[in-house]
């Protein structure tokens, strides 16, 4: 063989690795941001759901407190 077509072959081979391993290293950076992002959207719909309790539970004691004012 011509040393054109194997220096060719040999670049078209490191192209094709350094391509596909720049691929799975973004898609695991992705994917680990995506979890982490999960993580704290997680935390954040906790908070307004104990809020929400709270909320329920403080207009209840407002009632009580009305109910204690006009007698």
């Amino acid at each position: 063989m011509d040393n054109t077509i194997i220096v060719a072959i040999l670049s078209f081979a490191g192209t094709i690795v350094g391509s596909l391993t720049g691929i799975l290293t973004a898609n695991k950076l992705t994917n680990y941001r995506i979890q982490k992002l999960e993580e704290k959207v997680d935390k954040h719909n906790t908070v307004i759901e104990r809020t929400y309790v709270l909320e329920g539970k403080m207009k209840a004691v407002e009632e009580d407190v009305k109910e204690l004012k006009s007698k």
